[in-house]
């Protein structure tokens, strides 16, 4: 019988540990869930006031939308353009901001040349400059892409370096007291020690791209999600309008998702949790 007992507590607190370890993984997505589905649950209800007709549509109203869009192939097209514009501004800024963020922290008379314009040009109104793009690559993708590339770019190239500058000293001396050459130094302490700060970076570039996508789509565009934002809340369609808001807000949450993965599996040690 004592047996017996010993067998079951074991059993049980297996289970226990089982459904613990089910619940830490599947936690984050389930209060993320129930935020979205309270914060659904509310606007439905403020859209079928009415107090708000030209701000807020009904959510089932804007499903519907949806619906209607993607049916007739209308929405495919707008966020083909859109993601094409985004992913290769993106992507262009993320390399150039990398490599200009390293050169800045590794060179002293590299940051003397380049930091001003960087501060000068992070300062400047991007609506000021996206014209003189249109002008320059006219109204097509390039513009757009410009236009992401320069919002983008900045904070990666001001991460990337302050990531790189705020290596501890300590971390440094002791790789040169193993004789580490300056090539190791770099690929196994300062790129490490900065890569928070980079994929930091890269997160805040995910939301300036996105607003720059819509800044270029708004001032000279025949399609994508800043168009179909524009056209919509022209023609009072509000209800169009906030299914192009959510499909950008979506596209920066999916895309944020992965840099975090992505930190997770190449920076494993700077992940902790408070008990």
């Amino acid at each position: 019988m004592a047996n017996l007992a010993v067998g079951l507590d074991l059993d049980l607190q297996q289970r226990e540990s089982a459904a613990r370890r089910i619940w830490h993984t599947h936690a984050s997505t389930l209060r993320a869930l129930t935020s979205l589905a309270v914060v659904a649950i509310l606007w439905e209800i403020a859209g079928r006031s009415g107090r708000w007709p030209l701000i807020l549509a009904p959510i089932s109203d804007i499903w519907a939308r949806f619906l209607q869009l993607a049916g007739s192939g209308e929405l495919l097209r707008h966020v083909a353009v859109s993601l094409n514009e985004f992913i290769v501004g993106f992507a262009l800024a993320a390399v150039v901001g990398i490599l200009l963020g390293i050169l800045i922290a590794s060179s002293r008379a590299a940051k003397d040349f380049i930091d001003p314009w960087v501060s000068a040009v992070y300062a400047t109104p991007t609506v000021a400059l996206a014209p003189l793009f249109i002008f320059v690559f006219g109204i097509d993708a390039a513009s757009k892409m410009a236009v992401v590339f320069l919002l983008a770019v900045f904070p990666i190239i001001i991460n990337t370096a302050t990531g790189i500058t705020s290596t501890d000293q300590i971390f440094i001396e002791a790789a040169r007291s193993f004789s580490a050459s300056k090539v190791q130094i770099f690929s196994k302490v300062l790129i490490p020690s900065a890569l928070p700060f980079i994929v930091a970076g890269l997160r805040l570039g995910i939301g300036r791209g996105l607003v720059g996508v819509v800044i270029g789509e708004f001032i000279g565009a025949r399609a994508g999600l800043g168009y179909l934002i524009f056209k919509s809340s022209q023609a009072f369609q509000i209800d169009a309008m906030w299914v192009g808001v959510f499909l950008l807000a979506g596209t920066g949450v999916i895309a944020v998702s992965i840099l975090q993965r992505v930190e997770r599996r190449m920076a494993p040690w700077r992940q902790f949790e408070l008990k």
